[in-house]
């Protein structure tokens, strides 16, 4: 099994899309902290939300670097089911590398909920102003996008087929 990379911006838009979470990593000095998410992809942008406080704030306030990563599939394959070193998750993987800001403005803020919960729901919402002054909003401006796709069937001309049972 190999692992290919995904080149293509509406499959690496889809496999986003398709997720509930990523995975948010940061660093503080030279300690890593990472945290899962809710999110909205807004083109060459990822919306998050929080509280106004807390590791996460504070981490971001000092570096806003920052690197996104979204994975789907959970699909176990191998190559020989008797070969332990031939197992793999069949998966596919986003990573998004770039700068976080905090978004102040109160119509940015109503703006980056409505994309956030249009990725989990197809309702329309409307947001009190204490829930929209309350809570914290990132945006993160992507500056480089990179996919894989890993446990992709390897063509050899040994390969043999898999065991069924």
């Amino acid at each position: 099994m190999r692992t290919v990379g995904i080149e293509n911006r509406e499959e690496i838009d889809r496999i986003i899309r398709a997720s509930k979470t990523c995975y948010v990593a940061m660093a503080e000095g030279d300690q890593p902290y990472v945290l899962p998410m809710n999110f909205a992809l807004d083109g060459e942008t990822v919306i998050l939300h929080s509280a106004q406080s807390g590791r996460m704030w504070e981490t971001l306030l000092r570096n806003p670097k920052v690197c996104i990563n979204w994975t789907l599939g959970e699909e176990l394959a191998w190559q020989d089911a008797h070969v332990g070193c031939s197992y793999r998750v069949k998966s596919s993987s986003v990573l998004a590398e770039g700068v976080a800001e905090v978004v102040e403005d109160y119509g940015e803020k109503v703006t980056c909920m409505e994309l956030l919960m249009a990725q989990y729901s197809d309702r329309n919402f409307r947001f009190s102003e204490p829930s929209i002054v309350n809570v914290g909003v990132i945006r993160v401006r992507v500056s480089r996008f990179s996919a894989r796709r890993f446990g992709a069937k390897a063509v050899t001309p040994w390969s043999k087929p898999e065991p069924r049972e």
